[in-house]
C-alpha cells in the first residue's frame, strides 16, 4: 500500500523595514510592508487552498488527510491581518484529518546556537498550537526541515509533562548521497536512539523531493518534459511506489499553491481532482495519512545516518542558504552573542520590581526572538543561477549587501538597549 503523507509549510516572517545608523527608535518591522503582503498571500494562497483542503477532507469523507506546520510568527500575522485564515485551520482541526506539525515558534536556527532557546521556541510552539487548534505535536520539523543525527537525539529526548518522550519522530529530507541505492519511500530511524513514543523507534519520515518538486516547482514550467502534468499521470507515478515502498512523503512550501504557482497554471484544479485519482488509480490500495497516522502504521526499515546538517534548500541540501557567507555567518553570530544580555534586562528588572522597565526589556526580547528568523539571513545569501533566482524572488532588497547593512543597523540598536 502507498500511503500519501501531505506536509506543507506555512510561514511568513516579520519583514524589517529600512533602518540606518542615523535611526534611533525601537520600532524595527515594516507594518505595512507585512500587512499587505499577508493580506495579498491570504487572497492567492491561504483562504483558497484552505476551502478546498476543506472540501477534499468532506468530499472523501476523511480519507483524504494533511498536515501542516505554521509558524508562531505567520500565526501572529494572521491574527492581525487576516484572522478568517486561522478560523479556516481550526475547521480544518475539527475534522480529524488534519494534523499540525511541532517546530521552532520563530522559524530560526537556534538549535545551531542556543538550545536552550531552541527548547524555548518548540515549547512556545506546542502552547500556541494547543491554544488555537486543541492540538499537542507529536512529530517534529526543525526550521528548513535542518536535520542531523545530533537534532534527532536532542528532539527524541524531549519529554511532557509526565516526562514520557513527546514525539514519534521527525521530517527531513531525503538526501540521495545518504540513502545511496535506497528509496525515500520507507520510514527509517537515527542510529544510536532509543525506544521513544510508545515504546517505538525514534522515526525519520524522508521528503520525496523529485515528486514534491514535480508540484512544488516543475508544475507550471512548459519546458519540463512531463508538462503539463495531469492529476491522472501524477497519480499512476504514486502508485508505483507500490512494491518498492510504504510512504510516498510530499513535503512543500504551502504558498506552492496559488502564489509560487498562479492559478491560472491550473495548480487548484490539479489538486482538486488528485486525491481522486490516487484512490482510483488502484482501488483499495492507495490512502492518505497524516504524519503520525505514519509513524504509528509502519516500522523503520534501516538507518538514515546523517553525521552532517542537511536541509531541503537549495541545490546542495546543505546550510549554505543561511551560512553561505561572511556576512551571515557575523549576522548570526552577533545576533545569538547578545541572548544573554537580553534576557539578563528582564531579570534585573523583575528583580528591582520595576514593572515598566520588565516591560520594556520583554518586548526587546521578543524583538530579538523576531531577529532570529532564518528569513533574514537568506536574504543575505550571495549565490547565483537557479539558486540565487529563488533567493532573489523571496528578498525585500536590492542585493544581499544591502540586507545585511539593514540587518545589522537594527542589531546595533537592539544591542544598545540590551546593554550588551
Amino acid at each position: 500500500m502507498a500511503s500519501v503523507v501531505f506536509y506543507f509549510q506555512v510561514h511568513q516572517p516579520f519583514r524589517l523595514r529600512r533602518y540606518s545608523v542615523f535611526d534611533s527608535d525601537p520600532f524595527y518591522f515594516d507594518t505595512q510592508k507585512n500587512g499587505d503582503i499577508c493580506r495579498k498571500v491570504a487572497d492567492k494562497c491561504y483562504r483558497p487552498m484552505t476551502k478546498l483542503v476543506l472540501d477534499l477532507v468532506k468530499r472523501h469523507e476523511g480519507r483524504f488527510r494533511v498536515s501542516y506546520a505554521i509558524t508562531g510568527v505567520a500565526l501572529d500575522q494572521f491574527a492581525e491581518f487576516a484572522p478568517d485564515v486561522i478560523d479556516l485551520f481550526k475547521r480544518l482541526a475539527d475534522t480529524g484529518a488534519c494534523e499540525f506539525v511541532g517546530e521552532t515558534y520563530y522559524h530560526s536556527l537556534s538549535f545551531l546556537y542556543s538550545r536552550e532557546e531552541f527548547v524555548r521556541q518548540v515549547e512556545a510552539h506546542t502552547k500556541k498550537i494547543q491554544d488555537l487548534f486543541g492540538q499537542t505535536p507529536t512529530v517534529f520539523r526543525n526550521t528548513e526541515l535542518i536535520f542531523s543525527n545530533d537534532v534527532a537525539r536532542h528532539v527524541a529526548s524531549m519529554t511532557d509533562a509526565k516526562g514520557k518522550p513527546r514525539f514519534y519522530g521527525m521530517l527531513c529530507e531525503g538526501a540521495d548521497h545518504l540513502l545511496g541505492y535506497r528509496s525515500p519511500n520507507f520510514l527509517y530511524r537515527t542510529p544510536g536512539i532509543g525506544p521513544g513514543r510508545e515504546g517505538k523507534p525514534f522515526g525519520l519520515l524522508l521528503k520525496n523531493y523529485r515528486l514534491s518538486d514535480d508540484i512544488a516547482f516543475r508544475f507550471s514550467n512548459r519546458g519540463w518534459a512531463e508538462w503539463p502534468l495531469s492529476a491522472e499521470k501524477f497519480a499512476t507515478w504514486v502508485n508505483q511506489i507500490n512494491g518498492n515502498g510504504n510512504v510516498c512523503n510530499l513535503f512543500m512550501d504551502y504558498e506552492t499553491f496559488g502564489e509560487h504557482q498562479w492559478s491560472d497554471t491550473g495548480i487548484f484544479q490539479f489538486m482538486d481532482v488528485m486525491p481522486e485519482k490516487v484512490f482510483d488509480v488502484s482501488p483499495g490500495t492507495n490512502e492518505f495519512l497524516t504524519p503520525t497516522q505514519a509513524f504509528q502504521k509502519y516500522d523503520a526499515v534501516g538507518e538514515y545516518d546523517v553525521p552532517q546538517m542537511i536541509s531541503w534548500a537549495d541545490t546542495e541540501r546543505d546550510l549554505s542558504a543561511w551560512l553561505g557567507n561572511a556576512m551571515q555567518g557575523n549576522a548570526l553570530s552577533e545576533t545569538y552573542r547578545i541572548e544573554k544580555a537580553v534576557r539578563a534586562r528582564i531579570e534585573l528588572a523583575t528583580a528591582a520590581g520595576d514593572e515598566q522597565a520588565a516591560r520594556n526589556a520583554a518586548y526587546a526580547l521578543e524583538d530579538w526572538r523576531k531577529l532570529t528568523t532564518s528569513d533574514h539571513f537568506y536574504y543575505m545569501c550571495t549565490k547565483y543561477w537557479a539558486d540565487g533566482d529563488v533567493h532573489k524572488y523571496f528578498s525585500p532588497y536590492d542585493s544581499p549587501y544591502d540586507a545585511y547593512i539593514n540587518y545589522m543597523n537594527v542589531l546595533d540598536n537592539l544591542r544598545s538597549r540590551a546593554g550588551a
